[in-house]
């Protein structure tokens, strides 16, 4: 039955009867698209863990939600609000701001009489942009005027615009890439195609795991990237197969046998790094993991069944629709840059080894001083500098976030209740953990209560989290903890953010040993080699490391600011980190996989290991670039967006993959695969019964010097291992 479902064999099924194929594939993604209308979506709706998380259900449970409300700050060094000016400038936001909200707005001056805040609660839907433009009205070279901006208005748009312009700046690469029109819309069409599978199939899979509205931006992602590789894996081989000589049918089955292979042991090792995720345990990345697996294995299913029978049909005619003076990658034969690039290292691989080490440590250096928070939980003007935050927060105090406090009494206990939340209200203004005013609600069913305390600190500085700790551990111990049978959590922007990161530190262990142990299993039995794998996973933390240090670098020293327009938060998103390791540690592999195992081919067809190593880089080198520009490219739209933990994310993805195949695979690797030598194949004799993988030797190259590995040489093929 293995046989039967090998990709040789679906290959050559799929070559011979190349329009069932591609009939099934399509009927494949019909059939997931009907899932989805069939089961609906459901979306997640909160991702909070902890505490935080209790007392959310708490609020659900009493039919109890936390008032919201549109605040708008005006300021001026020289102006007081008294002056007609000021007042005029009031008068205006107050308008747009009735008019836009339908609420009663409240102004409210501070202390010193040179700054008002404009408030109003949320009553009903409304456009920010209406907001916006009461507040430009209100502009004067004398006074300072800020909007704050809760809506998800602008992060929607930057994931719209995103997902729009991915599938051009992916075709543009690949046009640029192969030099042909044809060729460049075949890996885009897989991607694509996948990608609208694995949205179906996101239907029944909500029902088990509940998703979060970044799931479908995140799978857009990750489907692209990896259909787009293992298409380019696929056309490439063929290609040069063709090359060769082959006639089409032929180097399609070769192709099948080998990059088909390639495919499913890169698509596991994605799959693998992407189920991490399960392991930090909250709902979001449960939601994330689900849908990425999901759509590696439509990509992997598409790579290995439909795409062999659109080459089949294509033929040569898949070098159509050629674009002058474009360049074209061919199969890496003609490319002059690799070999000489390749060939430099060869010959000084312990200058070249040191070298990129030392580069790859330098840029990791900063991510020991890593910190990570959730966006600044302040209510006002999260996009504006620290500096004026710290100033809306002198003048206005209790403009910070609260801690949201949920009480729930059992019956007859609403009196004492009432008492010990006044209690906990007079002790936290006491310690100076919060500053009035403090608002108090009650429930429509009378049995449970909230208490909105705002916090001292500024977003989750030291005060913040020092305000949140006394006020869990010590306060409501102290009052609420005294009443008899009475149930409390406290929620808000602090307590969430508290409670997901210390979420992810408790997970972030798990998901390294998980990933780390699974990938060094796989790559253990597909290369039998006890060094490959090791070797592998310390590139690959260098790699993800050095991508750490660059975003320390630009989004907490305030480094190029001015040029992606953002200002420094000093602090990286809080889900980032894992996420990065994950996407990161899974796409590395990819090449990682895709190159050994042209450089084992080299090797099982008796080649020298720097004629197998020469062979194999020279020969991927090209797919590997291609692939990660395309990938740079889609993740650097998400570097130009306007809100920061997607800058942060696109950024952080744009650099490591653009690190990874260029000075990983081309330089480290290669120069450490020389310093060791046939050392690479090692496998202890105690190993011997692990399970082997058969590559395909490489047709030798013309003129290059052959040889036979003795059965005892320190290089062992898996069938001399066997024996």
């Amino acid at each position: 039955m293995i046989s039967r479902l090998s990709p040789p064999s679906m290959g050559r099924w799929s070559a011979r009867r190349p329009w069932r194929a591609i009939g099934a594939w399509l009927a494949f993604v019909v059939l997931a698209v009907g899932m989805l209308a069939l089961t609906g979506s459901k979306q997640l709706q909160s991702g909070t863990t902890g505490e935080a998380a209790r007392a959310e259900t708490m609020l659900r449970q009493h039919q109890a939600r936390p008032s919201q409300s549109e605040f708008a700050y005006l300021h001026s060094d020289t102006l007081s609000t008294d002056d007609k000016p000021f007042g005029a400038a009031i008068a205006k936001v107050r308008a747009g701001m009735r008019a836009a909200l339908g609420s009663t707005v409240t102004t409210t001056i501070s202390a010193n009489g040179h700054s008002a805040l404009v408030s109003a609660p949320v009553g009903r839907g409304f456009s920010t942009e209406s907001l916006r433009a009461a507040v430009a009205k209100a502009g004067n070279p004398q006074i300072t005027a800020v909007l704050d901006d809760n809506s998800t208005d602008g992060g929607n748009n930057d994931l719209k615009r995103a997902e729009r312009l991915s599938l051009p700046v992916t075709l543009l690469v690949l046009l640029i890439a192969f030099g042909a029109l044809v060729a460049a819309l075949v890996p885009v069409l897989l991607g694509a195609t996948a990608v609208i599978a694995a949205f179906g199939l996101l239907g029944p899979i909500s029902q088990v795991f509940p998703l979060d509205s970044s799931v479908k931006t995140v799978v857009l992602l990750i489907g692209m990237a990896v259909g787009v590789d293992y298409a380019l894996f696929y056309v490439i081989r063929s290609r040069e197969e063709r090359a060769r000589g082959q006639a089409s049918h032929d180097a399609l089955e070769r192709t099948a046998r080998t990059s088909g292979h390639t495919v499913i042991v890169a698509g596991t090792t994605v799959a693998i790094a992407m189920g991490g995720q399960f392991m930090i345990g909250t709902d979001i990345f449960n939601g994330i993991a689900s849908g990425t697996i999901a759509v590696i294995a439509c990509a992997v299913a598409g790579s290995v069944t439909v795409l062999p029978a659109v080459l089949e049909l294509l033929g040569p005619r898949i070098d159509r629709g050629r674009i002058p003076f474009l360049p074209h990658l061919g199969s890496g034969a003609d490319s002059r840059f690799w070999p000489a690039v390749v060939d430099r290292v060869l010959r000084r691989p312990l200058l070249w080894l040191l070298a990129s080490v030392g580069l790859l440590v330098a840029l990791a250096i900063p991510a020991v001083g890593l910190h990570v928070s959730e966006p600044s939980s302040n209510e006002i003007a999260p996009r504006v500098s620290t500096s004026l935050q710290t100033m809306i927060t002198a003048d206005f105090p209790g403009t910070s976030s609260p801690a949201i406090v949920v009480f729930a009494w059992p019956g007859g206990g609403r009196t004492q209740a009432e008492r010990a939340a006044r209690r906990l209200e007079s002790l936290a203004a006491g310690r100076g953990v919060a500053h009035p005013p403090f608002r108090t609600r009650l429930t429509s069913d009378g049995r449970a209560g909230t208490l909105e305390l705002p916090l001292a600190g500024l977003g989750d500085d030291a005060a913040n989290k020092h305000a949140l700790t006394v006020l869990r551990t010590e306060l409501i111990p102290r009052t609420l903890g005294l009443v008899p049978g009475v149930k409390t959590a406290v929620t808000g922007d602090a307590a969430r953010d508290a409670d997901f990161t210390a979420q992810m530190q408790n997970g972030l262990p798990y998901v390294i040993a998980f990933v780390l142990v699974l990938a060094f299993v796989i790559l253990l039995v597909t290369f039998r080699s006890l060094v490959v794998p090791i070797k592998a996973i310390v590139l690959n933390l260098l790699s993800v490391a050095a991508s750490y240090g660059v975003l320390v670098l630009v989004f907490q020293h305030h480094w190029a600011e001015s040029m992606l327009g953002f200002r420094s938060t000093g602090s990286i998103i809080s889900w980032l980190p894992v996420f990065l390791f994950v996407v990161l540690f899974g796409l590395s592999m990819d090449y990682h996989v895709f190159i050994l195992s042209r450089v084992r081919e080299g090797i099982e067809s008796g080649m020298s290991n720097d004629q197998a190593l020469r062979h194999g880089i020279t020969r991927t080198a090209g797919v590997v670039t291609s692939a990660a520009l395309v990938m740079f490219g889609v993740f650097s739209l998400f570097g130009t967006a306007s809100s920061l933990d997607l800058k942060q994310a696109g950024v952080g993805l744009a650099v490591a993959v653009l690190l990874d195949a260029t000075i990983v695979r081309a330089v480290l690797l290669p120069a450490s695969m020389k310093l060791l030598g046939d050392r690479n194949w090692y496998l202890p004799r105690c190993l011997g019964w692990l399970p082997g993988t058969k590559h395909e030797p490489t047709v030798p190259i013309e003129g290059s010097a052959q040889r036979q590995v003795p059965r005892q040489a320190p290089l062992q093929t898996p069938a001399a291992t066997a024996r």
